[in-house]
């Protein structure tokens, strides 16, 4: 929908597409949408869900035996966000790294977007 031709709307690191890879098996998904809403101190927040039907609406990016599925009201927030997959001593999740985010409040749960 809001694409480049030839770009790929996200990308994943090697540890982000082995962990949906994984999670997708497990339990039968068909893969992982992403998605923002408004939420949290710095204003949006992004959503992850496992789905077991894509919409054919949503942006489908497959890389390494994962699918991640972007809703449409998102593509444009999303494009060009890498997602990795950290495993710190504390706390193991997914990060986004996204180009488009002009804030981010100090837990990192949620974010803010230039204002158009």
């Amino acid at each position: 929908m809001f694409g480049i031709p030839g770009k790929q709307a996200v990308t994943m690191t090697d540890k982000a597409a082995a962990q949906i890879s994984k999670l997708m098996t497990k339990d039968g998904h068909q893969g992982l949408r992403i998605g923002v809403k408004k939420g949290g101190c710095a204003g949006m927040e992004y959503t992850m869900d496992y789905v077991t039907e894509v919409d054919p609406l949503d942006e489908v990016v497959e890389q390494g035996g994962a699918r991640v599925m972007i809703a449409p009201m998102a593509q444009m927030f999303l494009f060009g966000t890498e997602i990795d997959y950290e495993v710190p001593l504390l706390e193991s999740g997914f990060k986004f790294r996204n180009p488009n985010v002009t804030e981010a409040c100090g837990c990192g749960e949620s974010i803010k977007f230039a204002e158009t």
